[in-house]
């Protein structure tokens, strides 16, 4: 479909895409993860250390975390707004294209600031921008695919996020010696990567005139009634544990390694950047192959709930570890576990939300908060399980793998998808 060519009727059913429009939304999804993650994990600590060496830590806690926040609030925001524009250019392409312009803005703030509290500001700005465009990326699956196409997308997609981290990875490291550089050619690429999408997306024009509301029934309309839509509930339930499980890991692995295992402080970059390699392949090919065969079987729940018991397995092997390689034998379960998991719970939850395309960016932005939240708050409660147990990071983790293996029940009663 020519990029211009706007469909009058923003809940028909979409017809089936080719591989084509697949890699140009993988293209723009990974891009939007490229721009936000590279300063949330390297830029910003690398400009706090410069600012403030001698309290980087405790800012750069503060930073991120207000800057959660400022996430976990402006998705389901975004994404109601995104479903009620009524632009020519359609109701998605707005915020893909405006998220990511203003999101480039805020990092240039953020690059340039001279106090902690201007990187305050500039972050939390780039959150409330970057967090526009995933609350309109993610709905456009419901948008774009139909049903029987949506577990192999959702297993393409599911491997976006690894690849922004491991590009922003590599581009810092590249351009470290320019803090310029660090921020602006992530969000740069990014950028390019969401207009081309932007460009090529055939988005639907939302005719359906909304009757006007006050800000009081305009705000009460962003909640979703957990009693009416039990379903939704339960999978944004399950969502939140197994983000939970994996927040604990990913916080406290570099410290475990040191603690339980005996690496000095020299070896850990290497030892986890082996040991997310690892994952990450795994976890790509699982993803690709569970989405594929989530299509070809109409099966959802089965293949998110095996993703959840095998994450929660591979947290307990690591919890039992004694060794490194035992620690890598984890690693990779934890992968096969996540690319079951996220490989098909975007089919999932959408076959869940299938009465409700209307809403599908507001919707959607709630199961996004459900993934945020953990972030805010799980280093806290590791610090706190790890001070109460005496540093006991085997407990940590198998309390990790609980939270995993609970995600799994809470897809149990799913009755709206099979």
């Amino acid at each position: 479909m020519h990029p211009t060519t706007l469909a009058n009727d923003a809940t028909a059913s979409p017809r089936e895409v080719g591989w084509g429009f697949i890699l140009l939304y993988a293209v723009g999804y990974t891009g939007t993860w490229l721009a936000l993650l590279t300063p949330a994990l390297v830029s910003i600590a690398l400009r706090l250390r410069q600012l403030s060496p001698g309290t980087a830590t405790q800012d750069l806690a503060l930073v991120l975390s207000v800057g959660a926040v400022f996430a976990i609030v402006s998705n389901p925001i975004f994404g109601h707004l995104s479903d009620r524009t009524r632009w020519r250019f359609g109701r998605r392409r707005p915020w893909l294209v405006g998220g990511m312009l203003c999101g480039a803005v805020a990092l240039l703030i953020t690059a340039r600031a001279e106090s902690v509290t201007f990187v305050l500001v500039g972050w939390c700005l780039a959150q409330l921008a970057f967090n526009a465009v995933l609350a309109a990326m993610v709905a456009v699956l419901p948008d774009q695919i139909p049903e029987n196409q949506r577990g192999t997308v959702s297993g393409v997609i599911a491997i976006c996020l690894p690849l922004g981290q491991a590009l922003g990875a590599l581009i810092v490291r590249g351009v470290s010696e320019s803090t310029m550089l660090i921020f602006m050619l992530p969000a740069a690429l990014g950028t390019m990567a969401v207009l081309l999408l932007a460009w090529r997306l055939p988005d639907r024009v939302n005719e359906a005139v909304a009757p006007r509301s006050s800000l009081k029934d305009s705000l009460r309309s962003l909640w979703i009634d957990p009693r009416a839509y039990p379903d939704f509930a339960w999978a944004c339930l399950s969502r939140f544990l197994l983000a939970m499980g994996g927040a604990l890991i990913t916080t406290y692995q570099p410290y475990y390694l040191i603690e339980a295992l005996g690496f000095d402080e020299a070896e850990v970059a290497g030892r986890v950047s082996q040991a997310v390699v690892i994952q990450t392949v795994v976890m790509v090919v699982v993803g690709l192959i569970s989405g594929k065969l989530s299509d070809l079987t109409g099966l959802r729940k089965v293949f998110v709930f095996t993703g959840g018991v095998l994450y929660g397995a591979g947290l307990w092997l690591i919890a039992g570890a004694g060794s490194y390689v035992a620690f890598i034998a984890g690693m990779a379960t934890m992968g096969i576990g996540h690319g079951m998991y996220f490989g098909t719970d975007l089919a999932l939850v959408t076959g869940v939300l299938r009465s409700r395309p209307h809403a599908s960016g507001k919707d959607l932005g709630w199961l996004n908060v459900a993934n945020t939240l953990p972030q805010s708050f799980t280093p806290a409660l590791g610090a706190l399980v790890l001070h109460g147990s005496g540093g006991n990071y085997p407990l940590l983790f198998a309390f990790a793998g609980c939270a995993a293996m609970l995600s799994s029940l809470a897809i149990l009663p799913l009755r709206s998808v099979r």
